[in-house]
């Protein structure tokens, strides 16, 4: 099925990395993931609401446009749409499962004929199997499945892969916590309990991407510290997801630039991502980071080649 061939590329592991359950695995976390960068791959954005904090209410009642968005996106290198019904932005409000499916579900299915892979942004166990049904791949839930309490079930009958972020919160009160002794260590921890919990139900290690959720109840200086130390989640064993595209971020450190003037900022954190170790970029803009990513490895091949030998 699409999932089956979308978790093909998504988990395989280079020699090196840790693929083992086991605690304190971020102890011998390398600084840098051999071969960082070989195999990352593009997430194309695609919101389907009014309230999204970079591009709400583009595609909300077009089906039809949005399908189109979404196959240039795929054109331009995106491996795979990540399509929500539902802002998850900070402090956002919730969205009825109906009207979240309504949005989702004819743009899915458009997409699944047109041979595009299609990943479901969404929180609700109702929204997933719709989506599953209509032809999504992977689920990328930033609640990590805690949400809904039927999620997790969902997923796991399904067997696709599955995106579980760092979960402050639900939106409305994503803030409320953005302070941590050490955010590094707090977040390794807290996502290795949510995947053996994944995996105490049934979900294979192989099919979880692990997302440390930048920008979601975190400080500067915490979202930093993330980006600075992302290698470490080498150490769960799991595919690594970055989503850092336009986030407010970009503008605390860029005189406050808009979401809409962040492309810059964008792309030179997709590159820090990518030099980590993330498998997987969630970007708005995809032209723009498929170019930056083939222009960097190319410059690092190139340097790996002259290297001397013995």
């Amino acid at each position: 099925g699409t999932s089956r061939r979308a978790s093909s590329w998504l988990y395989s592991t280079p020699s090196g990395w840790h693929t083992g359950p086991r605690r304190g695995a971020r102890l011998a976390a390398t600084a840098r993931p051999p071969h960082s960068g070989r195999m990352t791959r593009v997430l194309g954005i695609l919101n389907l609401t009014p309230d999204s904090f970079s591009d709400g209410g583009r595609f909300l009642d077009d089906p039809e446009a949005a399908a189109a968005s979404a196959v240039a996106m795929a054109a331009a290198g995106a491996a795979l749409i990540d399509i929500g019904g539902e802002s998850t932005r900070p402090g956002a409000a919730d969205v009825w499962e109906g009207d979240e499916i309504t949005r989702v579900v004819p743009v899915i299915e458009r997409l699944a004929r047109g041979g595009v892979a299609v990943s479901i942004d969404t929180r609700k166990a109702a929204v997933m199997e719709a989506a599953l049904a209509s032809g999504a791949a992977m689920v990328n839930d930033v609640s990590a499945l805690l949400y809904d309490d039927r999620a997790l079930g969902v997923v796991a009958g399904a067997e696709c892969p599955v995106v579980i972020m760092h979960y402050p919160g639900p939106p409305r009160q994503m803030h409320a916590r953005d302070s941590y002794a050490d955010p590094l260590i707090e977040i390794y921890d807290w996502l290795e309990d949510r995947i053996e919990a994944l995996v105490e139900r049934g979900i294979a290690r192989e099919r979880i991407v692990i997302d440390p959720g930048i920008g979601f109840g975190k400080s500067v200086q915490a979202n930093l510290a993330l980006l600075n130390g992302l290698a470490l989640f080498q150490g769960l064993g799991c595919a690594i997801l970055l989503g850092a595209s336009r986030k407010r971020l970009i503008g605390a450190l860029s005189n406050e630039a808009p979401a809409a003037e962040r492309l810059g900022g964008s792309i030179a954190l997709a590159i820090a991502g990518a030099e980590r170790g993330a498998q997987l970029l969630r970007v708005h803009d995809v032209p723009e980071t498929v170019q930056a990513l083939r222009v960097w490895r190319g410059m690092r091949d190139a340097g790996l080649s002259a290297a001397p030998t013995g």
